[in-house]
């Protein structure tokens, strides 16, 4: 009986030291798949938010993060999150548009310009979206907006009717419908082929973030860049409500207070970007300058027409998203 004694604790001895013995902790690993690359502002977002909660719970819930959609790819994300298939993920908010006018909230034209205005509207739209995603069956855990939208061309534009006749990139409809209302002709364009659309005429204007400006390299197709901040599209964060409901609540907390500080830290990052990308197009020597007066007016007019329409096809919870932004 001794030596059985002996052998058992001999073995349990063996086992510790292979770190096999006693209870073993409880771990849930999530996969996350993001859109982004991993040096992009919302990504590096993503992975402190998974080392905060890797952090907080001690090991207990790990987050993996999947970027560039190497996991999914970024219109798969949202159906894959709803599915189970992947428990978190994140995706720009309003290419679920078409699923709700809510998802479209956030890139309305002239209606939000600047960070200040971006944020409430999202303090405005967010009650509505969370009860979007609930009916879907997911939760909101946090956004963040990408750096303001403005104006490229190849000289300076003043007034909308300066837009006129010229042939306008677009990517969506409603940068279509932008384009429709000043006179301008649509035309589609993706980011890779900008360059050489620009260089043959086969587009003269567009609108998007300074971001986009550097990464394609504008000055060496375009001369002026004009701030309108016209609109701050965000992203969101959500998970699939079943897989948050099977945390335990120190792990429910954990996730939440993580995704709080995320957005907090989100927008200073987006602000960041702003004010790095508009440096760089300066540097590049690249026109940098507000929209004048006139201009200002033709596109908030525009923003006014787009954001009636939008508010018809969202029925009074639109309306009063509409009226409770403009108090």
């Amino acid at each position: 009986m001794t030596m059985l004694i002996r052998a058992v604790a001999a073995l349990s001895l063996s086992l510790g030291s292979l770190g096999l013995a006693g209870p073993v902790a409880a771990q849930t690993a999530w996969d996350m798949p993001v859109p982004y690359p991993d040096g992009n502002f919302h990504t590096r977002n993503a992975a402190q938010f998974a080392a905060d909660i890797d952090k907080a719970t001690g090991g207990s819930l790990k987050i993996k993060i999947h970027s560039a959609g190497s996991l999914f790819k970024h219109p798969e994300i949202k159906r894959a999150v709803r599915q189970g298939t992947a428990p978190i993920g994140e995706i720009l908010q309003s290419l679920a548009a078409n699923e709700s006018p809510v998802y479209a909230s956030d890139s309305l034209p002239f209606l939000a310009t600047g960070y200040d205005a971006a944020k409430k509207l999202y303090d405005v739209q967010k009650p509505y979206l969370q009860k979007q995603l609930e009916s879907e069956g997911l939760m909101l855990l946090y956004s963040v907006p990408w750096p303001p939208q403005g104006l490229y061309a190849k000289r300076e534009l003043n007034s909308i009717n300066d837009l006129k006749g010229l042939k306008f990139r677009t990517y969506n409809p409603t940068i279509g419908r932008i384009a429709s209302l000043a006179g301008a002709i649509p035309t589609q364009i993706e980011v890779p082929d900008l360059p050489t659309a620009f260089a043959t005429g086969r587009v003269d204007v567009m609108i998007t973030s300074a971001s986009t400006g550097v990464d394609t390299k504008a000055q060496d197709y375009l001369t002026h860049y004009i701030d309108t901040q016209a609109w701050l599209p965000r992203n969101i964060v959500f998970v699939n409500k079943a897989a948050f409901d099977k945390l335990k609540p120190d792990e429910q907390k954990a996730v939440l207070a993580a995704a709080k500080a995320a957005e907090e830290r989100g927008w200073k990052l987006s602000q960041e970007e702003m004010t790095i990308k508009t440096k760089a197009l300066k540097d590049a020597k690249i026109v940098v300058m507000p929209p004048s007066a006139d201009l200002k007016a033709g596109l908030t007019k525009i923003g006014e027409t787009i954001a009636a329409e939008w508010a018809a096809k969202a029925g009074p919870e639109g309306q009063k998203m509409l009226e409770d932004f403009k108090k």
